[in-house]
């Protein structure tokens, strides 16, 4: 699969960052990102789209891509700054905070999305689908993706009701009943729809 920095390196971009996060979808805990500046010439080497790969897949991947990075780094958001600002601010500060982490210098960023990060000094380029298309947007979602998935497993020791380490806060079935059951937890969102009577009655079904 070809890599969609291969063209930007032979046009003289060389330290280009992605970025991308996880967690807008979950119902608990923080959204997550990661920045990476790879080397010119890197492979995929199985580099992708985080969802794709299997948490073995993911964890080795993720020592890999830290190995090789020029530089990374990773931050976090938390439940109640979700609430306060909605998940779509929180997303892209948790990215901002991400690349401004970074001691590396920047060429061009790569951000997974629509949307460009505010308020960064440097030349962006969203890309719908990034973490499929470019090796670096695909690194960062790989080593956000698991760093947040180790943050839920640790919350799942204090809140073990839930099963955040099976679901990682996301809205199955299993995480549904439990918060009908229980009502929502100490890192449950607020402000996103927790659980409705009709959704209930779906997941009782099955």
């Amino acid at each position: 699969m070809a890599v969609y920095e291969t063209l930007l390196w032979k046009e003289g971009y060389t330290y280009i960052c992605g970025v991308d996060e996880v967690g807008r979808g979950p119902l608990a805990g923080p959204v997550t990102a990661a920045a990476v500046i790879l080397p010119i010439g890197t492979k995929r080497n199985g580099i992708s789209d985080s969802k794709l790969l299997t948490p073995k897949k993911r964890e080795e991947l993720a020592d890999h891509i830290k190995g090789i990075a020029i530089a990374w780094a990773i931050e976090s958001v938390d439940h109640e700054t979700i609430d306060e600002i909605n998940i779509l601010q929180a997303s892209l500060l948790a990215m901002r905070k991400a690349v401004l982490r970074l001691s590396a210098r920047i060429d061009l960023l790569l951000v997974d999305g629509r949307q460009a990060v505010p308020d960064l000094p440097f030349e962006q380029r969203p890309i719908v689908g990034g973490d499929g298309v470019s090796v670096a947007i695909g690194a960062a979602s790989i080593i956000a993706k698991v760093e947040r998935d180790r943050m839920m497993t640790e919350y799942n020791h204090e809140f073990p009701g839930y099963r955040f380490d099976r679901n990682k806060g996301y809205p199955t079935r299993e995480h549904r009943l439990a918060l009908h059951a229980r009502g929502p937890c100490t890192i449950h969102r607020k402000t996103f729809k927790l659980f409705s009577d009709a959704v209930i009655q779906e997941a009782l079904r099955f």
